[in-house]
């Protein structure tokens, strides 16, 4: 009998052993059955009677549950439970793998993130010229836990505030991580190390952890696009040609000094009545320059990525190249909404009108100008011969080859009235959807370079 149950736990694909004796229960025969069996032969079914027969089945130990069977634990079974305990256990250990390089992949990025901004913290204590420095905390109070909003960007809002002294200030909180970086960095290096009369001063910054904010002077009067683009008069009295010729005069100056006075050309990319503020005395500074590039003076234009606000575009930045006559063509576009009174794109306005420019320059065309003057102001009326003028300033300055454009020191020499507007004038606008489709083809190879005479048309 212990051998026939021996026989069976040798074999891997027995499933039951059967004893049978007749007188003797220790000595008889072993029958170790096929998976398909019968356990009487019909051929002989009276002999199988006189038989006496033991079955032994093969079972799983459970020695957990205290209980001990009669054989042990099949192979088959065997090698199937260790397999899926091989398959769980790779499945745990492979899980904890991830989870761990998750962790490590995780602690190295905030390591570097730790690094660089320690890093840039650094350079912000060596860099000789630096406005003051303040901390998180102090600006925090100073403004009152940033209680009273003053505006608000594409990376960030700006908030006022008085310190300790009692100046009023306005801090810019960056909110944007990543491009708000580059953009803080940019600031706080350009307008930090330059000082204009028609620039907003940048008095201090805060670079504290993942705190990012500037501090500027406090405009009193706002942005230039509350005034020009107010239609309540009780709420901002309407402004007079001549507050009107001054503020663009001052902004002109302004782009004149960083142009060509600074020790790098500074583009600032982003001019725009939101960016232009207004003092107590209703002059004009620019503020706002994270989106700037500087130029060597040995370089006559940059490559770089789109940048700026639709509507304000130079076209020749569709095709990523950056001069400093990006900044007369926006120029000529606040001019133009400076003198006309409304937006360049104004969605109020029936589908015919809501683009300012193509109409500004048909009527350029028909010398009919004296049609676009402010006619919601009886001053600029009064005074529209010479709004007119500066209309035609700011034809120039839209013109679509931007090496027909003015220089701004030049600007400001025909608004001082030392210099006349340039006399063969292009005032074509090509359509967009064609320049947008050739920008398209020239960047898949199928066509000759873009010429910055096509790219023109209202954004």
């Amino acid at each position: 009998m212990e051998s026939c149950k021996k026989e069976c736990l040798k074999n891997c694909s027995c499933k039951v052993a059967l004893f049978r004796y007749r007188d003797n229960f220790l000595l008889g025969d072993c029958f170790l059955p096929s998976p398909v069996l019968s356990l009487i032969n019909a051929e002989d079914t009276k002999r199988q009677i006189d038989y006496k027969s033991y079955a032994f089945i093969k079972t799983l130990n459970d020695k957990e549950n205290g209980r001990s069977n009669t054989s042990t634990e099949r192979p088959a079974l065997t090698s199937r439970s260790n397999m899926r305990t091989k398959i769980v256990a790779g499945s745990a250990i492979s899980a904890f793998l991830l989870v761990g390089l998750a962790i490590g992949f995780l602690f190295v990025l905030l390591r570097n993130k730790r690094d660089k901004e320690e890093c840039m913290e650094d350079n912000f204590d060596i860099l000789s010229g630096m406005p003051m420095r303040f901390t998180y905390q102090e600006l925090t109070v100073a403004t009152g836990g940033f209680q009273e909003k003053l505006g608000e960007g594409g990376f960030g809002s700006v908030f006022e505030g008085t310190l300790q002294n009692g100046d009023k200030i306005a801090v810019k909180r960056l909110d944007a991580i990543g491009q708000g970086k580059k953009e803080f960095l940019a600031e706080v290096k350009t307008i930090g190390s330059i000082h204009h009369v028609n620039l907003v001063r940048l008095i201090g910054f805060c670079a504290e952890k993942l705190h990012r904010l500037l501090v500027y002077e406090f405009m009193c009067n706002g942005s230039l696009d509350k005034w020009i683009f107010c239609k309540e008069p009780l709420l901002r009295p309407p402004l007079d040609w001549q507050t009107r010729r001054t503020i663009v005069l001052d902004i002109a100056k302004g782009l004149a000094y960083l142009h060509e006075e600074c020790r790098q050309r500074i583009v600032h990319l982003d001019i725009k009545p939101q960016n232009i503020l207004l003092d107590e005395e209703i002059r004009a500074k620019i503020s706002d320059f994270g989106l700037c590039k500087l130029i060597d003076r040995d370089q006559s234009q940059v490559v770089t990525t789109m940048r700026g606000t639709p509507g304000y575009l130079a076209p020749e930045l569709l095709s990523s190249v950056i001069t400093e006559k990006a900044d007369v063509y926006s120029f000529g576009i606040v001019v133009m909404e400076v003198v006309c009174g409304r937006k360049n794109l104004d969605r109020s306005q029936p589908e015919e009108c809501m683009h300012l420019l193509p109409i500004f320059m048909r009527k350029a065309e028909e010398d009919q100008l004296v049609d676009m003057v402010d006619r919601s102001n009886q001053d600029m009326q009064l005074h529209n011969s010479e709004a007119v003028q500066m209309m035609k300033v700011a034809i120039w300055c839209l013109q679509s080859d931007y090496k027909r454009r003015p220089s701004m020191s030049d600007v400001v020499k025909v608004v001082e009235g030392n210099l006349e507007v340039e006399a063969d004038l292009d005032y074509t606008i090509h359509n967009l959807t064609t320049v947008a489709a050739t920008i398209r083809e020239a960047e898949q190879g199928t066509t000759t370079p873009i010429l910055p005479s096509l790219l023109s048309g209202p954004r």
